[in-house]
Formats: C-alpha cells, structure tokens, sequence
C-alpha cells in the first residue's frame, strides 16, 4: 500500500491482529532488508527451480523465524510492569531506532540451528521420522522449534493462539488421562511421538499451511509490494475519486471501489481501512456523512479488500490447497459472492444518502478518462494473472509473470520507475510483511498435526453433530458462531485453519460438499474483523472519523450483513452451489440474479427510509430468496411486492399529488 503516516501506522499497529514490528535502523536495518529480499529473491528462483517440498519449507522457515525474532517485539516488559504495578515508561521516541535484546539474538541463533540441524543430512532425517528411533538431538531441537513458534506467534499475532497450540499439545500428551468412554479420548503420546508427527515430517510445522506461506503469500506479497512502489495504489485512489464525482452518493461508492482496488496490494483489512481512511474520510464529511456511517462505509470497503478476487487472504490459498484445485477455481468460487457483497453496500450506500441528505463533493482529481488512458496499464499485471492461470499456468508461475511485467511497466512513469533501490525495497518489503502469516502456518501445524494424530477431527466432528441434533441448520448456526468467536482472538488464517480441521468434517458429514464448506468457513474467519465486539476495521475506522465505536460496528455489520447470509444460503440449499459458480450456466445466472434481489432486500429491510412493515416484509423476503428454490423463490417475490405496494400506498397517503 502507500506509505502509511506516523498516525496512519500507529492505528494500524493499535487495531490490527498481527503486531507491530520494530523501527529497526542503521546497519541492522539494512541487513535484516538485505535478507529479506534475499528470501523473496530465493523464493522466485523456486518457482521455475523446484526443490523438495520439506526442504523449501524448512530453508524458507530457517530465513524467516529468526528474523521474526529481530523483526518483533517481545513485550514482556511490559507483561512484568502489569505484574509488578509499576508504572508505563515514558512514550517512545519514534525517530530513534530500536535494537533487539540478547534474548533476541539468542532466539534467532536457536531458531536457525534447530531449522538447518535436519536439512544437514536431510535423508536421514526423514528416514528416522518415518519409523526408526529418533535421535535425543531430534527430540531436543524438535521441542525446541516448538517452544520457538509458540513464542514467535505470540510476539506476531498475541497470546490467544500460542494458548490454543499449547492445549492441543497437552490434549495430544495426556489424552491417556481422559475418561474412557469420552469420545475424545485416546491412548495418549509420548514426547518423542509427537516431535516426529510435527517435525520430521509434513503433517506437523512443514505441512499445508507452511506450503501456503512459502509458496504462495510470499509471492504474493511481492507482487503487492511491486505494484505498491510502481505507484498503482494512488492510481486506484485517484480512479476511484474520478469515477464517482457527480450524484451525492458518489463518495461511498467511491470510498467502496477504492478499497476493492487496493486490496490487490494489500491483504489486511485494517490497513486498507486505515489507508483508505487518511484520504476518504474528509470526502465523506463534506459530503454531509455522519461519523458512525462514514467509519462503516471504511470498514466494510477495507474487508472487501480480503474477500474479493483477484487477490483473496491468505486462507483462499489453504483452500486451494486443501481441495486439490487451483487457485483459479477458489477465484472462480467468490466470483458471485464478491458481486452480491458490493451489491449490498451500493445499495446500502443509495439508501443512506437519501437518509443522510449527503451531496456531491468536487474532488480534485484529474478525469477517469484521462487517468485510464495515461496509468491505466496498472490493472494489465492482474488480469494477466487470471488469464495465465486460466491457460494452465499455476498460480506461482502466473504471479511471478505478473510482478515482472508490472515492474517493466513501472517505467512508464518517472516518478515510480523502479530502479535498483526500490527494487530492493520492494522485495524486501514483500518478505517482511509475511513474517506473521509464516509464523502462524508454521505453528498451525501444531494443531493439525494433533488433530491428525489423535483422530481429535473425526471426534469432535462428531460431538458437533450430536448437538445440532443432526440439523444442518442448527450445525451451520453452531459452525458460524464457532468461527467467530474463533476470530476474536487469532487472526484470520489461524481462525480457517483451527476451523477447517474441526468444523469442516461435520459439515462434511451432513451432505455439505467440501467446497462449500471450506468457502463457509473462509467468508466467516474474514467477518469476524467486522464481527463485535472486537471489529477490528471497525475500531480502527471510528478511530480516524472520532465517532461512536459501538455505532460504527453496528454500521458496518449493516453494511456487510449479505456477507453473513450468502454463505448459509450455498451451504443449506440444493442449488446454494451455483453461487459458487458450480452447476449449468443457466442455473448459476438465474440464481445470482435471486440472490442479487434478495440483497436489496436486505438493503431495505436494514436500512432507514422505509417504514417498519416495509422492512419486516423485505426481510421475511430476503430469507425466503435466499432458500434457493422455486417456491420459496415465488414466495419471496410476492411478500416483496407486498412490500413494495404498501410502501406506494402509505407515500400516496403522505403525499397526495
């Protein structure tokens, strides 16, 4: 994205999941930005000359766990003066660096010695973990990686999910202890086991999740950072403000399109929403917006940046990877539910200006036109990644074409072109943001490589269905609720992964195919950033507009509410699975065009500028739309021209002529 301010930083670092990193300088700056563009660069070079895929993982771990160690904070500084009751220092002085600890060092040192330790002579390694003893060394550097992932996780990503890798860790080691006829109990594991599930082998630290961040985000960030330095992101915001300068509700659409648009250099909410927020929000104000709407019209644009194609959150990548397609499949699957999104908030937005009396707001900003024909060539690198994929490209391969073009293209333009420096700049920068997506796939692995050593997924797949009564109603409820929650204290990759191995296989046992499920789950783990009581875009969106915080969440839930519904209508109906693009052409377009009315339906039955039976009626319609099928369908239709008659008879009423 663009350089963030002083200010723009510190909400992004106040709001988001993923930690603050230090403001290293000097040379140890220049070395740790030296070896992170080494770490991209190997990470290209690995696309078109494969290695083993244990041995990428490890090496590409060995490079970024220790500099997670340099790059982060450890607070526990501040975890004693809590203890202690003694009082906070003095504010840091932003403009002096800051220097890892001993500690620090020694934990980098550790980190790399136990990753290089087994890539030193890698076949015996793997052939003591598939079944001869392991080593007391193994052993040792095996609860040594674990004890360095649950520490980096808590410096990236907080305390919540380093607790939850600690319990299924316990689970897996005193399983022995739990009651016999628990459905969940189980023989239990020794320490020598579960290092060898974890560490030896691609079912624990090296396993999906560690694939994902490797081979896919790192990638994916540098593209981003590419076009980042290319200038593309003030391109998107100045486009946006050119195409919508003329009806009063032109600002929230354009706030709404500028935050799909740099969500394709970006994959976090909150800093989209912060981005975006620096210079929307004086747009919006002019405009005659409330605080509290302003703050939810950001929000709900900055999670549309991790729920929209061409460049999803890194989960999307998981999914991929867990059903065995390509990446241009899951596109293809949020194709429709991407559309009935946007839908919902320009329809929220139309509302709200009426209701809001909000007005044109003259933006100076060269024309759309103008922009197009002089920087529209940014947008060739994404399409070029859809179309390389769609000739059976993989998704690495057409990413990596992507960010070279769009560094060719970058001189274009004299004021980005990207020389040397920046180059360096952009490939550092694309390995630094993914050290806490590395850190948090690599300890997933401990959850999944519990789960698949204890047989824990099956089990409390099956309590779920036991509880919901085998309801697929109920156990999709229960499934979304789970998700949530899940999200209000691990970030959202961490929520999918922990939710997928759990959740997944009991919607799997009542009939849910596994793409609906895992997309389920997907859209669920990015809501829970606008979800209260945490809404992490939300928080950080009333913090720039000063409104209400609690209002600002409930405009935002407002705003994404079809997000929350869509998802249950491709998992609880028969033809739910043409929203994802799946089934006959003729199916996939009659139900998006249901769902889209259902949507509007929505936006009046949430929205203020009907009357209260208006919008009781929209709602009852919206749900029956959503259900899918041809009497529900035609049911909903007709409560909705109920709806819309009453509406024309009480305005006659109101206003005679």
């Amino acid at each position: 994205m663009t350089e963030l301010s002083d200010r723009e930083a510190d909400l992004v670092s106040a709001h988001e999941q993923e930690r603050p990193a230090r403001e290293l300088g000097g040379p140890l700056r220049a070395g740790v930005w030296v070896v992170g563009g080494l770490l991209s660069a190997y990470s290209l070079l690995v696309v078109f000359r494969p290695v083993e895929a244990i041995q990428h993982r490890m090496t590409f771990l060995a490079v970024a766990l220790p500099l997670v160690f340099l790059c982060y904070r450890s607070g526990l500084d501040a975890v004693v003066r809590r203890l202690l009751g003694r009082p906070a220092p003095e504010p840091r002085d932003s403009t002096k660096p800051e220097r890892p600890g001993v500690a620090d060092w020694l934990l980098a040192a550790a980190s790399l010695a136990v990753l290089v330790y087994p890539l030193l002579d890698m076949d015996a390694f793997r052939e003591r973990g598939s079944g001869a003893a392991l080593t007391d060394l193994d052993v040792v550097f095996g609860v040594a990686l674990t004890v360095l992932l649950l520490e980096a996780v808590r410096r990236t990503v907080g305390l919540a999910f380093a607790v939850i890798c600690v319990g299924f860790l316990l689970y897996a080691y005193y399983g022995a202890y739990l009651p016999i006829d628990w459905t969940i109990g189980h023989p239990g594991f020794d320490v020598s086991q579960i290092v060898s599930q974890l560490y030896t082998g691609t079912e624990g630290f090296f396993g999906v999740p560690m694939q994902v961040a490797a081979s896919y985000i790192i990638l994916f960030t540098i593209y981003g950072a590419v076009l980042d330095h290319s200038g593309a992101s003030k391109f998107f915001i100045d486009l946006s403000f050119a195409a919508f300068r003329r009806s009063r509700s032109a600002p929230g659409r354009t706030v709404t399109t500028a935050g799909f648009l740099l969500g394709t250099v970006s994959g976090s909410g909150v800093a989209t929403t912060v981005s975006l927020g620096s210079v929307a929000w004086p747009v919006l104000r002019r405009a005659g917006y409330p605080r509290e709407a302003a703050g939810g019209i950001l929000a709900a644009g900055g999670i549309g940046a991790i729920l929209s194609p061409p460049t999803l959150g890194a989960a999307a990548f998981i999914i991929a990877e867990y059903l065995g397609v390509s990446y241009l499949q899951v596109l293809l699957y949020a194709t429709v539910p991407t559309l009935l999104y946007y839908l919902g908030i320009f329809l929220a937005i139309e509302i709200d200006s009426r209701r809001f009396g909000t007005r044109a707001v003259e933006v100076d900003a060269p024309g759309a036109g103008r922009l197009l024909l002089r920087f529209g060539y940014h947008f060739s690198s994404l399409i070029l990644i859809v179309v390389l994929m769609a000739l059976d490209r993989s998704a690495f391969q057409a990413v990596v074409i992507a960010t070279v073009v769009a560094f060719l293209l970058s001189f274009l333009d004299p004021e980005h072109r990207m020389g040397p420096r920046r180059i360096g700049r952009a490939l550092a920068k694309g390995a630094l943001e993914v050290l806490p997506v590395t850190a948090v796939c690599a300890a997933a692995g401990i959850i999944v490589g519990s789960i698949t050593l204890t047989g824990l997924g099956q089990n409390l797949a099956d309590i779920i269905v036991d509880i919901g009564a085998g309801s697929l109603i109920a156990t999709t409820v229960m499934a979304a609720v789970a998700v949530l929650l899940l999200g209000l204290a691990v970030p959202v990759t961490a929520s999918f992964i922990i939710a997928a191995v759990i959740i997944g296989p009991a919607l799997f046992d009542l009939g849910v195919t596994r793409p609906e499920a895992y997309m389920f789950v997907f859209y669920y783990a990015v809501l829970s950033e606008v979800s209260p009581p945490t809404a992490l875009s939300a928080v950080a969106a009333a913090a720039i507009t000063g409104g209400n915080t609690y209002r600002t969440m409930m405009m935002t839930w407002r705003y994404t509410l079809p997000a929350f519904l869509v998802p249950f209508a491709f998992v609880l109906t028969p033809n739910g699975q043409a929203l994802l693009g799946q089934g006959p052409f003729g199916t996939v377009l009659l139900m998006t065009a249901v769902s889209a009315v259902a949507v509007a339906a929505l936006a009046v039955a949430t929205g203020g500028a009907a009357a209260w039976p208006e919008r009781v009626l929209a709602a009852v319609a919206a749900v029956l739309l959503l259900f899918l099928e041809p009497v529900p369908i035609v049911a909903g239709l007709a409560v909705l021209a109920v709806a819309a008659a009453v509406h024309l008879v009480r305005r006659r009423r109101r206003d005679p002529r």
